[in-house]
């Protein structure tokens, strides 16, 4: 099975958010490279809310690029099989923890928002990450500050789409 094939069965199975479920697998089809960053009309990213429910927090990262408090993720590469496996890979190297599991249960939303040229949108599939007990979390390059906040200290730092990600998770715990 290639990544596209699984994002095609990912976003068929989600039951959330029909409209943009749809207009997710429109772009597929119309694209079968929308999936990759060279894809200019858009493509497909993936991301995870880094969540430790045994202390009740989320670890977010300070966007080099945005300066914004958001979850990790980042675009699709080749050799990716699936959509949670880039969604976990984006946890890791940007959380620097070993030891991430995805929530079960497949994409917990799903967010499309512009982005500047060449590019025009990112169709994010949005997932929920398990932090071990013991992990311990270390900035990579893409961030200006890693920082664990409380589940009800969110909404003052981040985004609506943050928030929502957050509420979804929370309602799968």
């Amino acid at each position: 099975m290639t990544l596209y094939d699984d994002a095609v069965l990912v976003l068929k199975g989600y039951e959330g958010q029909p409209e943009l479920r749809d207009l997710y697998l429109a772009h597929l089809a119309e694209h079968p490279g929308g999936l990759y960053k060279p894809c200019s009309a858009g493509h497909l990213t993936g991301s995870a809310l880094v969540v430790d429910p045994s202390r009740g927090r989320v670890l977010l990262t300070l966007h080099k690029k945005l300066n914004m408090w958001l979850q990790m993720g980042g675009h699709c590469e080749e050799g990716d099989a699936t959509l949670g496996a880039v969604a976990l890979r984006e946890a890791a190297e940007e959380s620097g923890m070993a030891g991430l599991s995805l929530l079960p249960g497949g994409p917990v939303r799903l967010d499309r928002h512009p982005i500047p040229a060449p590019c025009h949108w990112h169709l994010d599939v949005q997932y929920a990450a398990l932090a071990p007990a013991d992990a311990v979390e270390r900035i990579s390059e893409e961030s200006l500050d890693l920082r664990w906040f409380a589940y009800d200290e969110v909404a003052a730092v981040a985004d609506t789409s943050v928030v929502r990600l957050l509420e979804g998770t929370l309602a799968r715990l």
